[in-house]
């Protein structure tokens, strides 16, 4: 089952962080607590540990981004397994044309 890679609370006044580097790939087997990113705030530097073991089957947030706290930053799974599908964006009704 996929699990959730997110961005811890880092301290009590930080509200989001900025990915500066991933240090895995899309594909690499990684270990609990091994770790998969660095994070940059306005307080801290740090990296960001796997949760589980299993394989980084996606990243969600690229280098340079700016996330919020409780953003979700990867997916981690086993072997073969598949992310889960993002959940399909809400289409807007078609626009009436106005008759000339």
């Amino acid at each position: 089952m996929p699990v959730s890679v997110t961005l811890p609370a880092l301290g009590e006044s930080v509200t989001e962080g900025t990915v500066t580097r991933w240090l895995k790939k899309e594909g690499d087997t990684v270990a609990a607590d091994e770790p998969l990113l660095e994070i940059s705030t306005d307080k801290v530097d740090t990296e960001i540990p796997a949760p589980s073991a299993g394989v980084l089957i996606k990243i969600t947030v690229q280098e340079d981004e700016t996330v919020a706290v409780g953003a979700e930053l990867a997916v981690i799974g086993d072997p073969g397994e598949a992310a889960p599908a993002a959940a399909p964006a809400a289409q807007a009704p078609p626009a009436e044309q106005a008759a000339p």
